[in-house]
């Protein structure tokens, strides 16, 4: 029987600001106490202490391994137990593949794939022990693909194949593992994303629903609404349960129309290319000296 919120320990990574942030409130405000994960320590701080008194704030770095097994063991030593986890920690790099640094690239992938995985090998015992849920957040970008938004894509896709994988494997143990998703929220990556005029251009060309921005609170609302029933997909905006069962035509589509918008877009890309060798936004789980993106 899965135990109410207001007797659970939850944590989640990348909860400095954004989806993170407003997640750890509103579960505080159904009772759960919260452990805020992330790369900044004050704003961490800041929220944890709009959470109540049994919220708490850690820094670590997702993908680091260690940092996450010694902060897990810490949280579970501070509570008693962990009941559920979040796996938020994230961050979005824009612009053509091949004009991209290599090593912003390859961020991507690690601070939202691999330290996904990280935070479930550190934490994952202490939810063996409780007969915990995971909650890995993925995105659209895992069910369609997006041209200029590759590596995204990519540490999405692969988030979401994980977190399937993941939840044959640990079921014995009495874990479950759910999969979040959102569409476009008002979020710092968003608004950062919409800063770069050529990919605010390719969003606007995406046809409704998918086109627009949704208000952040109503999708936390249904997170934590699907972290209290420990759901296996849980969708912030209600058409995305649509996508799934057409989501196999969606690559052919996509490489249709996104082949012409791009070339279309080509000059306006090349003449802007130096502009767009970051990630979109700044700060998050990103490293603290490259501050190479933003927390979702």
């Amino acid at each position: 029987m899965t135990p109410p919120l207001s007797s659970q320990v939850v944590v989640i990574t990348g909860a400095a600001r954004g989806l993170g942030a407003l997640m750890a409130r509103k579960l505080a405000d159904r009772g759960a106490k919260v452990a805020l994960v992330g790369l900044e320590p004050a704003e961490l701080k800041a929220v944890a202490a709009q959470c109540g008194e049994h919220a708490s704030a850690w820094e670590a770095d997702a993908t680091d391994l260690d940092a996450m097994t010694e902060i897990a063991n810490r949280i579970k030593d501070r509570y008693g137990r962990i009941d559920t986890v979040v796996a938020n920690a994230g961050i979005a790099l824009g612009g053509p593949m091949q004009d991209s640094d290599h090593r912003a690239w390859s961020r991507v992938i690690e601070v939202n794939l691999l330290g996904s995985v990280a935070t479930a090998r550190a934490f994952l015992p202490a939810l063996a022990e409780s007969r915990g849920y995971l909650l890995q957040i993925a995105s659209l970008a895992a069910l369609t693909p997006a041209p200029l938004m590759s590596a995204y894509c990519a540490s999405k896709a692969g988030v979401e194949s994980f977190a399937h994988a993941l939840r044959a494997e640990v079921a014995y143990q009495g874990v479950k593992v759910g999969v979040g998703y959102l569409s476009w929220t008002d979020t710092d990556m968003v608004r950062g994303a919409d800063e770069d005029a050529v990919l605010r251009q390719m969003r606007a060309k995406l046809p409704w629903p998918a086109n627009k921005t949704y208000p952040i609170g109503p999708a936390v609302d249904r997170l934590v609404a699907g972290i209290g029933r420990r759901s296996a997909h849980v969708y912030a905006q209600a058409w995305l349960r649509g996508m799934q069962p057409i989501r196999a035509v969606l690559p052919g589509l996509i490489a249709t129309v996104g082949a012409r918008d791009v070339a279309r877009l080509a000059p306006q890309l090349k003449a802007t290319a130096d502009t767009r060798l970051r990630p979109v936004g700044a700060g998050g789980q990103a490293d603290q000296n490259a501050r190479a993106g933003k927390a979702e």
